[in-house]
């Protein structure tokens, strides 16, 4: 049977295992908690649209909303995506460039649900965390996550990604809302494409 999700964005159960097996590695077993999302990154705007269109065919909804100076859309398949031996993914969130550092471009984050003991859990791992990333006034609280070699992550949540969202948004609806009137940034740094005057 085909993986029409897996044609797109490609092999999600095995990115999912791979995190996992890091996790274990560095003794954090993800067996007892949900997964938020999974996140796709891609290099440039079009494909970013063609991925979006493409993904949209196997959702019910994507809310878009620009954060960090550029839209990221959060989609939900039609049917949760089945990894870890029966773990469900709920959520899709597809990030266009531009960023401030270097991201693996692809299957790029696994987000996974801490719950309430999130507070417990950070201290628990602080030796083997990366960082936090700070996202806005409204985050509940801000995601913790361990950055590996290739430039993948994973990050933990205490609300996933949809509830946090829904928490400061309102509920995500059935539907495609796409962010309108937007245009595609061209990042500009000291060293190209339009370098500053010294």
């Amino acid at each position: 049977m085909t993986d029409a999700i897996a044609d797109i964005i490609g092999d999600y159960r095995a990115f999912a295992a791979q995190q996992r097996d890091r996790l274990l590695s560095r003794g954090i077993d993800i067996a007892p908690y949900t997964l938020s999302h999974l996140a796709f990154r891609v290099p440039e705007w079009d494909q970013y649209v063609h991925v979006r269109t493409l993904l949209e065919r196997h959702a019910v909804a994507n809310r878009e909303n620009v954060w960090n100076g550029r839209p990221i859309s959060l989609i939900v398949p039609a049917e949760p995506l089945d990894v870890l031996d029966g773990k469900r993914v709920p959520l899709i969130e597809l990030i266009p460039p531009v960023h401030q550092r270097v991201y693996k471009m692809g299957l790029e984050h696994l987000g996974v649900v801490v719950g309430s003991t999130f507070d417990a859990f950070v201290q628990a791992h602080k030796p083997v965390l990366t960082g936090q990333q700070f996202q806005g006034p409204n985050s509940t609280p801000d995601p913790v996550y361990i950055l590996f070699e290739d430039f993948t992550h994973v990050k933990f949540y205490r609300l996933s990604l949809r509830e946090s969202v829904e928490v400061d948004g309102g509920r995500l609806e059935d539907g495609f809302h796409h962010v309108d009137e937007w245009v595609p940034q061209q990042l500009v740094t000291a060293t190209g494409p339009n370098p500053l005057r010294r």
